[in-house]
């Protein structure tokens, strides 16, 4: 603004000027007197000045038609481009025109003109680093890969412009779905450009799905380095990274190198039950109890999960039910008014058959709406206690039509469920009495359903069916009770959730 101004000032200070000028020359009665040999020749002021201007335009017509005769003597000689600078002025502005209008139909989306105006600008404009790249994206516009990919070759030449042609590639490999070129162009990239945000991406998505975990890890460690990942994002992503690797461990049979990356994930990300419980697994076979424990605990203190229950029930496959309620205190203390909490202490409560425990536990719980969960629970308390068949029916309607949580499949133990499939035990709740066999069931275990084949020792040889032959079919058939209670889950299948490969693959973008 202010440098306008100053520009506006000075213009109207040489206006000022010349215009006082003029008027002195016109009203000066001042003669120029020229004495040239025999001839005297006398003129005004005025008239001295206009031929002064006059014999400045004659000199410089005749440099410049000096100069087009040199030219013209070079060009005839052979010399090409004697001419090239008379026009390169005018073929500058008509190219930078072109060039201009060329970036307004691209925004615009108008392939047509951008197209015609980036052909324009090539041959008017003598810079290939700038046509080039027009043309290539309007060519990209137009929908003409094959012209697109020429040019972006071409600025492969210019190592001002070769970041640009790699990304140009990188993008037309993987419109066409080519991610095994588009992994070898993001690696090229990344070289020229270390520090590309978009580049580093894009190489980790490629480099997770082309399964290269070690890759993929140091690229994430870069994005994390260059600060363009938060901290939480990037310890998640580097923890399904790492169990991507010990499974591949795993598979490979290096025990205890799987063993290694899958506890360093729990570590990074101990909400990724997936690597919780995998860590927990191999540790148990390793006969690292203790560190398969600090895991569990440290990953339910982050979030409760039915499959941590799960792992931290099959650290002791083997206690009685009432030493586990007692082990299990340790992870209820750290959250003991969460939801799971009550879920867990209602279901060990259901394997000793302390049906008052169980039901308190139930109660306790929050719900502005009753779950399948509960309800399956309410009517194996029921069913336990030896209540009416119409209560148990009931609370089994009722979960029928309940919402569900996403991890509704996933119990301690489908033996909390038994007693929906047996006839109602009379022992007493003190658990003084010798227990059943379905008191005395592991918590961890998945013991096979009460059929007629491969019954469990102890429990009568029935069907589904017979055991529930008193129940409406009407009202509930078998297919139904199949569906509310859900697939046995054993501490192998807690582990089968999201897996990383699934995870790491993806951008949070």
């Amino acid at each position: 603004m202010l440098g306008s101004l100053i520009y506006i000032l000075i213009l109207l200070a040489v206006i000022l000027i010349g215009g006082f000028a003029l008027n002195f020359l016109v009203q000066s009665d001042g003669l120029l007197v020229l004495h040239y040999g025999d001839r005297l020749y006398e003129v005004t002021l005025f008239e001295a000045a206009i031929l002064l201007i006059l014999l400045i335009l004659a000199i410089y017509i005749a440099l410049a038609i000096l100069r087009l005769i040199i030219a013209l003597i070079r060009f005839i000689a052979g010399d090409e481009t004697a001419f090239g600078h008379f026009f390169v002025r005018s073929r500058e502005r008509r190219g930078l025109r072109a060039l201009s209008d060329a970036y307004l139909a691209l925004a615009a989306g108008d392939s047509k003109k951008a197209e015609k105006k980036a052909k324009k600008a090539e041959l008017t404009l003598r810079h290939p680093e700038l046509t080039r790249i027009v043309n290539a994206q309007a060519a990209e516009l137009a929908g003409d890969t094959d012209r697109a990919r020429m040019y972006y070759r071409a600025l492969l030449e210019d190592p001002r412009t070769a970041f640009v042609g790699t990304r140009g590639l990188l993008h037309i490999a993987l419109e066409r779905g080519d991610n095994e070129r588009a992994l070898k162009l993001a690696e090229h990239a990344h070289g020229l450009r270390p520090k590309d945000r978009e580049t580093m991406e894009t190489l980790y998505m490629l480099q997770s799905q082309a399964f290269d975990w070690a890759a993929a890890r140091r690229t994430l460690a870069a994005q994390a380095k260059a600060g363009y990942l938060p901290v939480a994002e990037g310890r998640r992503r580097d923890a399904a990274l790492a169990l991507a690797q010990s499974e591949d461990a795993t598979a490979l049979g290096d025990a205890e190198q799987a063993r290694a990356l899958a506890a360093e994930a729990a570590e990074l990300d101990p909400a990724n039950t997936a690597a919780v419980t995998t860590a927990a697994k191999l540790l148990l076979e390793a006969g690292n109890k203790r560190q398969a424990t600090k895991l569990i605990i440290s990953a339910w203190r982050a979030q409760p999960r039915p499959q941590l229950a799960a792992a931290f029930a099959a650290i002791e496959p083997d206690e009685a039910p009432a030493a586990r309620r007692r082990r299990f205190e340790a992870l209820f203390s750290t959250h003991p008014d969460n939801a799971e909490t009550h879920f867990l202490r209602a279901e060990l409560a259901l394997v000793e058959r302390d049906w008052n425990s169980a039901e308190a536990a139930i109660k306790r719980l929050r719900e502005t709406e009753p779950s399948a969960r509960s309800c399956a629970i309410m009517a194996a308390i029921a069913r336990g206690r030896g209540e009416p068949d119409q209560v148990v029916r009931a609370w089994l309607a009722r979960a029928l039509g309940a919402p569900r949580d996403a991890d509704s499949e996933v119990f301690i133990s489908h033996s909390a469920m038994l007693p929906l499939l047996v006839e109602p035990d009379q022992a007493p709740a003190d658990g003084k009495d010798e227990p059943t066999d379905v008191a005395e069931a592991d918590i961890s275990a998945t013991p096979e359903p009460a059929t007629s084949e491969g019954a469990p020792e102890g429990e009568p040889a029935e069907t589904a069916s017979e055991a529930t032959e008193t129940l409406d079919s009407e009202t509930l058939d078998e297919a139904e009770l199949e569906e509310i209670t859900p697939p046995r889950r054993d501490f192998e299948g807690a582990d089968d959730s999201t897996i990383a490969r699934s995870h790491a693959g993806k951008p949070a973008a």
